[in-house]
Protein backbone atom coordinates (compact mmCIF):
# COMPACT_ATOMS: atom_id res chain seq x y z
CA UNK A 1 0.00 0.00 0.00
CA UNK A 2 1.38 3.36 -1.17
CA UNK A 3 1.23 6.32 1.29
CA UNK A 4 -1.13 8.20 -0.77
CA UNK A 5 -3.70 5.01 -0.61
CA UNK A 6 -3.03 4.90 3.21
CA UNK A 7 -3.73 8.88 3.40
CA UNK A 8 -6.89 8.48 1.58
CA UNK A 9 -8.41 5.54 3.84
CA UNK A 10 -7.40 7.79 6.63
CA UNK A 11 -8.99 10.61 5.69
CA UNK A 12 -11.76 8.77 4.63
CA UNK A 13 -12.15 7.07 8.53
CA UNK A 14 -11.61 9.25 10.24
CA UNK A 15 -11.97 12.63 8.99
CA UNK A 16 -8.16 13.28 9.87
CA UNK A 17 -5.64 15.38 7.93
CA UNK A 18 -2.81 12.76 7.45
CA UNK A 19 0.68 14.29 6.79
CA UNK A 20 3.62 12.76 4.44
CA UNK A 21 6.52 13.51 6.13
CA UNK A 22 10.18 12.62 4.76
CA UNK A 23 10.11 9.43 7.18
CA UNK A 24 6.82 8.60 7.14
CA UNK A 25 2.43 9.56 7.96
CA UNK A 26 1.90 11.72 10.58
CA UNK A 27 -1.73 11.75 12.06
CA UNK A 28 -3.73 13.11 15.13
CA UNK A 29 -6.22 11.28 16.72
CA UNK A 30 -8.55 12.05 19.31
CA UNK A 31 -7.95 10.09 22.71
CA UNK A 32 -11.61 8.42 22.25
CA UNK A 33 -10.73 7.10 18.73
CA UNK A 34 -6.99 6.27 19.70
CA UNK A 35 -7.42 1.77 20.08
CA UNK A 36 -9.80 2.23 17.09
CA UNK A 37 -7.20 4.12 14.53
CA UNK A 38 -4.00 1.75 16.29
CA UNK A 39 -6.22 -1.34 15.09
CA UNK A 40 -7.27 -0.01 11.68
CA UNK A 41 -3.32 0.66 11.13
CA UNK A 42 -2.60 -2.71 11.83
CA UNK A 43 -5.93 -4.76 10.20
CA UNK A 44 -6.50 -2.16 7.32
CA UNK A 45 -3.28 -0.69 6.67
CA UNK A 46 -0.95 -3.55 7.45
CA UNK A 47 1.13 -1.64 9.79
CA UNK A 48 2.24 -5.11 12.43
CA UNK A 49 5.25 -4.01 13.23
CA UNK A 50 4.84 -1.81 16.69
CA UNK A 51 8.25 0.39 16.59
CA UNK A 52 7.60 2.79 19.51
CA UNK A 53 4.85 4.35 21.91
CA UNK A 54 6.29 7.86 24.06
CA UNK A 55 4.64 10.57 25.30
CA UNK A 56 6.14 14.43 26.12
CA UNK A 57 4.55 16.87 28.44
CA UNK A 58 3.80 20.23 27.43
CA UNK A 59 3.45 21.64 30.93
CA UNK A 60 -0.78 23.50 31.10
CA UNK A 61 -1.06 21.95 27.23
CA UNK A 62 -0.96 18.37 29.11
CA UNK A 63 0.09 15.53 27.53
CA UNK A 64 0.72 14.33 24.34
CA UNK A 65 1.18 10.40 23.49
CA UNK A 66 3.42 9.01 20.28
CA UNK A 67 2.98 5.36 18.76
CA UNK A 68 5.07 4.59 15.55
CA UNK A 69 3.38 1.20 13.85
CA UNK A 70 5.36 0.64 10.33
CA UNK A 71 4.51 -1.87 7.52
CA UNK A 72 8.05 -2.84 6.88
CA UNK A 73 7.55 -4.85 2.86
CA UNK A 74 5.79 -1.37 1.16
CA UNK A 75 8.01 1.04 3.23
CA UNK A 76 4.74 2.26 5.12
CA UNK A 77 5.45 4.07 8.30
CA UNK A 78 2.55 6.17 10.52
CA UNK A 79 3.21 8.07 13.74
CA UNK A 80 0.19 8.81 15.17
CA UNK A 81 -0.40 11.16 18.61
CA UNK A 82 -3.19 11.71 20.77
CA UNK A 83 -3.49 14.58 23.22
CA UNK A 84 -4.19 14.10 26.91
CA UNK A 85 -5.18 16.64 30.16
CA UNK A 86 -2.95 16.01 33.41
CA UNK A 87 -5.90 13.64 34.12
CA UNK A 88 -7.10 11.91 31.49
CA UNK A 89 -6.34 8.41 30.68
CA UNK A 90 -5.19 6.95 27.66
CA UNK A 91 -6.71 3.66 26.48
CA UNK A 92 -4.33 0.65 26.07
CA UNK A 93 -2.84 -0.81 22.80
CA UNK A 94 -1.58 -4.06 24.14
CA UNK A 95 -4.67 -6.28 23.01
CA UNK A 96 -3.60 -4.92 19.73
CA UNK A 97 0.49 -4.70 19.72
CA UNK A 98 1.79 -6.81 22.31
CA UNK A 99 5.05 -4.71 22.04
CA UNK A 100 2.62 -1.78 23.77
CA UNK A 101 3.45 -3.58 26.82
CA UNK A 102 6.32 -2.50 28.60
CA UNK A 103 6.15 0.65 26.68
CA UNK A 104 2.83 1.94 28.34
CA UNK A 105 4.27 0.70 31.45
CA UNK A 106 7.52 3.36 31.00
CA UNK A 107 5.16 5.77 30.09
CA UNK A 108 3.12 5.46 33.40
CA UNK A 109 6.43 4.88 35.42
CA UNK A 110 7.59 8.17 34.09
CA UNK A 111 4.92 10.37 33.03
CA UNK A 112 2.18 9.18 35.29
CA UNK A 113 -0.08 8.67 32.23
CA UNK A 114 -2.60 6.16 33.39
CA UNK A 115 -3.70 3.59 30.06
CA UNK A 116 -7.13 2.10 30.75
CA UNK A 117 -7.26 -1.45 30.05
CA UNK A 118 -3.62 -2.02 30.75
CA UNK A 119 -3.10 -5.71 32.00
CA UNK A 120 -0.56 -5.10 34.32
CA UNK A 121 -0.03 -1.18 34.79
CA UNK A 122 3.01 -0.81 37.34
CA UNK A 123 6.37 0.40 37.53
CA UNK A 124 8.83 -0.94 35.31
CA UNK A 125 11.71 1.21 36.03
CA UNK A 126 11.63 2.75 39.26
CA UNK A 127 11.03 1.47 42.56
CA UNK A 128 7.00 0.36 43.66
CA UNK A 129 7.47 3.45 46.18
CA UNK A 130 8.91 5.49 44.25
CA UNK A 131 6.96 8.91 44.88
CA UNK A 132 6.24 11.26 41.48
CA UNK A 133 7.01 10.77 38.14
CA UNK A 134 10.71 12.41 37.02
CA UNK A 135 9.97 13.21 33.00
CA UNK A 136 6.82 15.23 34.41
CA UNK A 137 7.70 18.94 34.12
CA UNK A 138 6.33 20.00 37.36
CA UNK A 139 8.58 17.02 39.32
CA UNK A 140 10.88 18.58 41.67
CA UNK A 141 14.19 17.50 40.69
CA UNK A 142 15.90 18.21 43.94
CA UNK A 143 13.53 16.82 46.43
CA UNK A 144 15.60 13.93 48.19
CA UNK A 145 14.22 10.53 46.94
CA UNK A 146 14.92 6.84 48.46
CA UNK A 147 17.84 5.64 47.22
CA UNK A 148 17.99 3.72 43.81
CA UNK A 149 17.52 -0.14 44.80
Amino acid sequence: MSADQAIALIQDRFGVTAQGEPDGLTVEIPVDRWAEFARFARETLGCRYFSFLTAVDWKEAGFEVLCRVEQIEARLAITFRTRLSKETACPSLTAIYRGADWMERECYDLFGIRFDGHPDLRRILLPQDWEGHPLRKDYAVDTAHHPYR
